[in-house]
């Protein structure tokens, strides 16, 4: 169904309403319960709390925990001087996300429900047929029907994090809190509301959820108090805004579906299932290493004259779909993800057929895959595993908000299930989504004495001095996100501490006691004494990455919770730099537009000197940096970068340097919601 203006008002106001009564909820749970005052930033010792039961305590435990990871983070980015003000928002960051992520799993399973991929269970509340079995077998084992509701919704909860961790995970530090049972059925009343019954079925709901959990007026107070965002927040906030469906389709189909029209040479059903695709009339294919025969001038022919003439299309080598990568830079609730879902069912489809016909060397590979007849014994069991795929190897996305993550985690997760369920594989059949490709663009933890712990453990010492760097790099992923060049970070501090030891090298064999002497001073950054061979070097970025990974999945029962919290947050850091090493076909987003936030303006200025007077630039800059050549960008943003004198070395250098336009449209105003822009469309080609 279209998401009209009074769709949208409807799904507007239900949102404002759950978020105003699960955050009053969360905070009354926090002062009353667990000793932690939101309004004033005050939290009581544990010691001090009586009458918990063990989950209480234990979450008790738990919040404090993340209460101090998130002021770390704070004290960093604001300065300890603020230290009630960095309390207060500590807390009210816990009151946000736990309502936030409370409203994404009740709405993923109505949701669910809608789609027939889960028994009866939110729809009619406690009546729910999916209960109702529930609490016949449990009888009052549970404790009272209230709380066997709870218990039932938990037992889906663990059952879903199976495939989804990221929103279902209810130990996780964003999901620990849990309405009481009068506000649970104040909930599943708005859930339930007759005017969004139909909404729960179309793929667009959660995406508007997403956007509508910060309102407007909320957008118009950090406008108001800053003209540049203040902070990684407030630039995702003050950005949020939900694509329409058309503008995805047709970016998609002139990108995405474009690549696969001319790998195939224009033999796919893609001609038929994307409706925007553009073609010209007379198009020829050329074969490899055939080139186009020279065209006259087209100067001064009509518009129809134009579209008789032949077209030439340079040769496009077949890739194995596995290969074929997408990538949303700013991906929101992964609305371009979920329409590229679309056409790679169809493209991996097709090229199963082409495999079998042609042989498996009909497909240029990059990875170690081995060919898709040899993988699977049938088509039917190939398709099976499909949705499973395009989530593990195709679609990528980032944001700077750990909300989008969740959000874009779920859209396609569900999106999945939807496949499955069209083909009638039954649940306990479904093949097991071992990961996903949704990155969240978050500093590295901001507790140095952990840091420093797990650095001073690595051999040889400038192997935990590099991975301090990267650290503190990192610090300006929230306000950057895919804008940080962390990949060239990397290499820059590796060059720098190799020059320190070549330099050291040298010296050491003519003068050796100046070189004893410059240590002892601390005269180099890089300590380089133990390291005796030159084959370090070729090995030390995979080191530092090994490093990292090693950090973020060490777990023991005796870890802390603050432990946790920081190789949890390692962990999304180090997917974060392994996205960024990656190499793209397809780019596609909704970049955020207008100023960079303060903290990240002045390395903006440095990192891209073309473009840094508008993030939309800055964004087409970086996607095509990160693509293959002949990838395809596909964006739609503010028109004005096209005709603002500001821009003109963008243009010149970026556009037409590094791309060529393939296609254009002028959206006007209106486009993007409430945003007061006038809005264009474009596909480029990276030469």
């Amino acid at each position: 169904m279209a998401f009209d203006q009074t769709t949208r008002n409807r799904l507007n106001r239900f949102v404002a309403d759950s978020r105003a009564l699960l955050s009053d909820e969360f905070t009354r749970q926090l002062q009353s319960i667990y000793g932690m005052n939101p309004i004033s930033g005050e939290v009581a010792d544990l010691d001090a709390l009586s009458g918990l039961s063990p989950h209480q305590q234990e979450t008790a435990r738990l919040l404090r925990d993340t209460f101090e990871h998130y002021l770390a983070a704070n004290d960093h980015e604001n300065g300890k001087s603020k230290e009630k003000q960095n309390r207060i928002a500590a807390l009210d960051r816990i009151v946000r996300e736990q309502a936030f992520t409370v409203l994404n799993r009740l709405a993923a399973l109505r949701m669910s429900e809608a789609r027939g991929f889960l028994t009866e269970s939110l729809s009619k509340g406690y009546d729910s047929k999916g209960f109702q079995l529930f609490h016949r077998l449990a009888g009052n084992s549970l404790g009272e029907t209230g709380e066997s509701y709870v218990h039932y919704l938990f037992s889906i909860f663990d059952e879903f994090a199976l495939d989804l961790s990221v929103l279902f995970d209810r130990f996780s530090a964003q999901g620990r809190l849990f309405p009481s049972s009068p506000v649970l059925l104040e909930l599943l009343g708005l859930i339930n509301q007759e005017e969004i019954a139909s909404l729960w079925a179309e793929d667009e709901t959660i995406g508007w959820i997403y956007q509508y959990f910060n309102s407007q007026e909320e957008r118009k107070k950090m406008r108001d108090a800053s003209q540049a965002p203040r902070n990684s927040r407030e630039l995702a906030v003050r950005n949020q805004f939900f694509t329409p469906r058309y503008v995805v389709e047709f970016l998609t189909d002139n990108t995405l579906g474009r690549i696969w029209y001319e790998m195939t040479k224009g033999q796919t059903k893609l001609v038929k299932a994307c409706e925007y695709l553009v073609r010209r009339p007379y198009e020829i294919f050329l074969k490899q290493g055939e080139e186009a025969p020279e065209q006259e001038s087209t100067e001064g022919l009509s518009q129809e004259e134009l579209l008789k003439q032949t077209v030439y299309i340079e040769h496009r080598d077949l890739k194995d779909p596995r290969d074929i990568r997408m990538l949303d830079p700013a991906c929101g609730s992964m609305h371009f993800g979920l329409y590229c879902f679309d056409l790679f069912e169809l493209i991996y489809s097709e090229a199963w057929d082409i495999e079998l016909k042609q042989g498996a060397e009909a497909f240029e590979r990059e990875s170690n895959h081995a060919p898709l007849t040899q993988t699977y014994s049938d088509k039917a069991e190939f398709l099976k595993h499909v949705p499973r795929l395009i989530i593990e190897n195709n679609i990528h996305g980032v944001d700077i908000d750990p909300r989008a993550a969740q959000v874009a985690g779920m859209s396609l997760w569900q999106r999945a299930h939807n496949s499955w369920q069209k083909a009638s594989v039954k649940p306990q059949l479904r093949p097991q989504i071992t990961k996903s490709n949704i990155v969240c663009a978050e500093p590295m933890p901001g507790e140095k004495e952990l840091l420093q712990e797990f650095t001073s453990q690595l051999k040889p010492t400038v192997l935990g001095q590099l991975v301090e760097v990267i650290f503190e790099k990192m610090q300006l992923a929230g306000d950057a996100g895919t804008l940080l060049k962390i990949e060239k970070e990397i290499e820059d501090a590796i060059a720098s501490a190799k020059a320190v030891w070549q330099r050291q090298n040298q010296a050491l064999s003519q003068f050796p006691d100046l070189v004893v002497m410059a240590k002892q001073r601390g005269e180099d950054d890089f300590d380089v004494s133990d390291i005796d061979e030159e084959g370090f070097w070729l090995q030390v970025e995979q080191k530092i990455l090994d490093a990292l990974a090693s950090y973020a999945n060490y777990s023991s029962s005796g870890m802390s919770e603050q432990r946790r919290l920081f190789a949890s947050d390692a962990a999304k850091g180090f997917a974060f730099i392994d996205l960024c090493k990656k190499w793209f076909d397809v780019v596609l987003m909704n970049p955020p537009f207008g100023e960079f936030s303060i903290t990240w303006k002045d390395e903006a200025k440095r990192n891209y000197p073309l473009s840094y007077n508008d993030i939309l630039a800055a964004f087409v800059e970086r996607g095509l940096d990160l693509t293959n050549t002949k990838a395809k960008l596909g964006a739609i943003t503010s028109r004005t970068c096209f005709f603002l004198a500001s821009f003109k070395g963008w243009r010149e250098e970026v556009v037409l340097k590094q791309a060529k336009t393939e296609n254009f449209v002028d959206l006007g105003l209106g486009v993007m919601d409430d945003a007061m822009v006038e809005a264009a469309a474009y596909i480029m080609e990276k030469k």
